[in-house]
């Protein structure tokens, strides 16, 4: 093993959440008044933390979102969780093998800490990740493209940038890493390595990762 600690991101690339959440979103932007298609919401804000959709909104059209947008996306999320989250295929045994190698993993989200609880519950996540290895750019206040969580991460679980590794599947993601000075593999299941540059490598499953990290 190269790398001293794998940094996963969640959404995409433990839990197969994307989907569910863009589709919700972009249905209830459009519901206020800003058009939004899935296609929108996946180049737009896949990967990002929430407080993104706010400042492109306002970008674009002078308009605030209402003050209880954060709240009514949360709900409609987690009850979409709650009915239909799966993990990704192959990450628990994936994690598995990491864990019986002795490789030190953590998640660092976009998300907040409740929303990678209520993924982590609902797909059985729980179990590989105790709160001392979830972080989440509500920890940090700047979330992905910015390289804070990343570097927050590795600083909590004891490691130096150059000695870990990102594990990431949106353009924002893998310019955090980049930006955090860590190599970083994408994960192409959902984004296509051509909108992935600057990564290290590439894969389309789970189990291809453990020999990137070999």
């Amino acid at each position: 093993m190269r790398y001293e600690l794998v940094i996963f991101d969640n959404d995409g690339v433990l839990v197969d959440s994307e989907p569910l959440s863009n589709t919700i979103l972009a249905g209830y932007l459009t519901e206020l008044g800003h058009p939004t298609s899935y296609e929108d919401s996946l180049r737009d804000y896949m990967g990002a933390a929430v407080h993104r959709v706010h400042d492109l909104v306002k970008e674009r059209t002078g308009q605030l979102l209402p003050a209880d947008f954060d709240d009514v996306l949360h709900a409609r999320v987690f009850a979409a969780f709650e009915r239909e989250l799966k993990p990704v295929d192959g990450v628990q045994e994936l994690l598995e093998k990491l864990t019986a190698e002795g490789v030190p993993y953590c998640v660092a989200s976009s998300g907040s800490h409740e929303r990678i609880r209520v993924g982590h519950r609902k797909t059985g996540l729980d179990r590989w990740f105790d709160d001392a290895v979830v972080f989440s750019a509500q920890d940090v206040g700047r979330g992905k493209p910015a390289p804070d969580l990343f570097l927050h991460a590795a600083a909590r679980m004891g490691v130096t940038p150059d000695r870990c590794v990102v594990v990431e599947d949106s353009p924002l993601g893998v310019a955090a890493a980049r930006a955090a000075g860590m190599p970083v593999y994408a994960f192409t299941a959902m984004t296509p390595a051509s909108r992935l540059a600057g990564a290290d490598g590439f894969f389309s499953a789970m189990d291809e990762l453990p020999g990137l990290l070999a």
